[in-house]
């Protein structure tokens, strides 16, 4: 008699166990194919082939307060870069920053005549008004915005200054970017 309570004991004891085997299974299989299966995303609006195009390229201004250089991003139609980026990316600095906390370093009516890449150098042609920088200050600031902004291209390692096409005493130099 003690024997087949015995047995009956672990019996019942072992269809629990069976039974508790299968419904964790059942569980743990269940969880795999919700983690597995693919929600689909419908996007509430098409992306247009305008957006698709947009680039984002950083232009170099001076601080309103301080005149250290600070940087501004900007949204463009990349299609506007294919041409002449050089140019196109002078353009923007001359066109000003959008923050009324930055302001323009190059002097107000220069225009780029011209935009040229040769050896890694673009080779840049000003009208005269860049000439009329206030000071040393300034002139480096000119510098390092043009070479800051234009470095983003990965092919410009440096840049040099014409005034009207040609070399002018204020910036008689190639000037290097720091990759």
């Amino acid at each position: 008699m003690k024997n087949k309570k015995i047995i009956i004991f672990f019996i019942i004891l072992l269809i629990i166990g069976v039974v508790f085997f299968i419904v964790m299974k059942q569980n743990n299989s269940k969880n795999t194919n919700d983690n597995n299966s693919v929600n689909e995303y419908t996007p509430e609006e098409e992306i247009s082939s305008d957006q698709l195009r947009q680039t984002k390229v950083i232009l170099f201004f001076a601080d309103a307060n301080s005149n250290e250089l600070k940087n501004e991003g900007k949204q463009i139609d990349s299609s506007t870069l294919l041409k002449n980026p050089y140019k196109e990316l002078v353009s923007l600095l001359l066109s000003g920053p959008s923050s009324t906390e930055l302001k323009s370093v190059i002097p107000a009516d220069t225009k780029i005549l011209d935009a040229t890449l040769e050896n890694n150098c673009v080779i840049l042609n000003f009208s005269p008004e860049l000439l009329n920088f206030a000071d040393d200050t300034q002139k480096y600031n000119i510098v390092n915005s043009l070479l800051n902004t234009l470095s983003q291209l990965n092919e410009v390692e440096s840049i040099k200054i014409l005034i009207d096409g040609n070399m002018n005493d204020a910036f008689e130099e190639a000037y290097n970017s720091i990759h």
